[in-house]
């Protein structure tokens, strides 16, 4: 087992900040980090886990154009009352394109829990302890790029969430700064990165079960 580099000069943006799956509903088996590369270039990026047997992750390596977001779908395979409130955790790295240096790092804890979600309190609490933990350097067992339909029900979101959604994608639809371009209102690049980090929280939460 190789270490992992310890590096962390460049934020690493991720989200959610942690991946919560439920013994008591399958729909949660499926979760989805989105990695977002907010920087001028592409980058690498790979993703690490303390309990890679655990887990399948759509591409765990790969790499992100600049200013644009990746969806990695991770899936929980071990899931038995065993492993409930056993927190494990993510390392998403970002690495130079060419060098393949490692540019910064971030950590995203993930647990099983027992039982099914409880939607009244929103999200768990994320803080477990001070643990110490041991990352895997080999890449995780990949799954099939195709991604099913998770087959989610919910009520439906509300009309504020779906109007933030229109109103980020109509601001990404508009021309870049500085091109020529009809229309009078253009945004520059830095605009349209918080507008598509929005979006991606936007629609994470009209997915959610």
């Amino acid at each position: 087992m190789q270490p992992v580099p310890s590096a962390a000069i460049s934020p690493v943006f991720v989200f959610p900040n942690a991946v919560n799956f439920f013994l008591g509903d399958q729909k949660t088996h499926k979760q989805v980090l989105t990695i977002y590369n907010v920087y001028d270039t592409p980058v690498r990026f790979r993703v690490l886990s303390t309990a890679p047997d655990k887990y399948n992750v759509v591409e765990s390596e790969g790499f992100i154009k600049a200013h644009c977001s990746l969806d990695i779908v991770v899936r929980h395979k071990d899931v038995r009352p065993a492993n409930c409130n056993v927190t494990d955790k993510f390392r998403v790295e970002l690495l130079e394109y060419s060098t393949k240096k490692v540019l910064g790092k971030r950590d995203v804890p993930a647990t099983l829990n027992s039982g099914i979600p409880d939607r009244d309190n929103g999200n768990l609490d994320e803080s477990r302890g001070s643990e110490k933990y041991s990352f895997e350097s080999r890449p995780l067992s990949r799954e099939s790029t195709s991604r099913e339909s998770s087959g989610r029900t919910r009520s439906g979101p509300n009309s504020f969430i779906i109007l933030v959604g229109l109103t980020c994608i109509a601001g990404l639809l508009m021309p870049n700064e500085g091109e020529c371009s009809a229309i009078p209102l253009q945004l520059s690049c830095h605009i349209k990165l918080v507008l598509a980090f929005v979006l991606g929280m936007v629609t994470y939460d009209i997915m959610q079960p």
